[in-house]
């Protein structure tokens, strides 16, 4: 390759406002791999910790153990733990209360675990919106500053007297080079959140299933006057 072609060459000798494009593509590519592998962790974790409660909660203990369980450990319990918690919490204090209506319970436990379901699947969806715009966003940037290069090569041309092949082509390859700096950065991202999206409705399935059985047993046990168990 001709070193006046290379890609650090058209690079360096690009206009201000590709070079400006080119770099904040390259640090929005950037930030974009560190949100990935830090989802990529954290979905993990939160696949690991659900399953280690259900683990938990299908063994034989008490509810009152597992609650004072996920209350000894609450920085540490994973998403289901946090929202059987909430649930516990609010189920406990309507009793103290002296409601015994099983409606009434049940209700105000149902709306205390939705409110943590929601807490929690705003924290599970993080970063999710970024890489969304990335994807989308991140080949428009790219082709914006392909179109600026070429404007600005074809305007240093009009004072040329002949034009050929040689001349004009550098100054399009440097402008080309934005857009494909944009889809390096919008690819990954369009990939990852596709798979993410996919994991993080898989969670939410899982916890809204667990929300619906946990109801079921409280159902079941709340006219027991003690501890319901699984």
């Amino acid at each position: 390759m001709n070193p006046n072609m290379s890609i650090l060459h058209l690079v360096m000798n690009a206009s201000f406002v590709v070079q400006a494009v080119m770099v904040l593509l390259l640090l929005v590519s950037l930030a974009s791999w560190a949100a990935i592998f830090r989802k990529l962790f954290d979905l993990k974790r939160v696949k690991a910790l659900n399953e280690e409660f259900e683990e938990s909660f299908y063994s034989g203990a008490t509810l009152n153990e597992l609650f004072a369980s996920a209350v000894k450990n609450a920085k540490k319990v994973g998403p289901m733990e946090r929202i059987f918690a909430s649930g516990m919490r609010e189920f406990q204090k309507l009793r103290e209360r002296r409601i015994t209506d099983p409606g009434s319970l049940l209700d105000g436990t149902r709306r205390a675990m939705r409110a943590a379901y929601q807490r929690e699947m705003d924290a599970v969806e993080s970063q999710l919106s970024f890489l969304a715009t990335v994807g989308s966003v991140s080949p428009y940037v790219g082709l914006f500053g392909t179109v600026w290069g070429i404007m600005h090569a074809f305007t240093g041309l009009a004072s040329l007297q002949q034009v050929t092949l040689a001349t004009v082509a550098p100054g399009i390859a440097e402008a080309l080079v934005a857009t494909a700096i944009g889809l390096f950065a919008a690819i990954p991202a369009v990939v990852a959140y596709n798979r993410f999206a996919r994991d993080v409705d898989r969670v939410a399935n899982k916890l809204e299933t667990f929300i619906e059985e946990f109801s079921n047993i409280l159902q079941r046990n709340v006219g027991a006057g003690s501890a319901p168990t699984p």
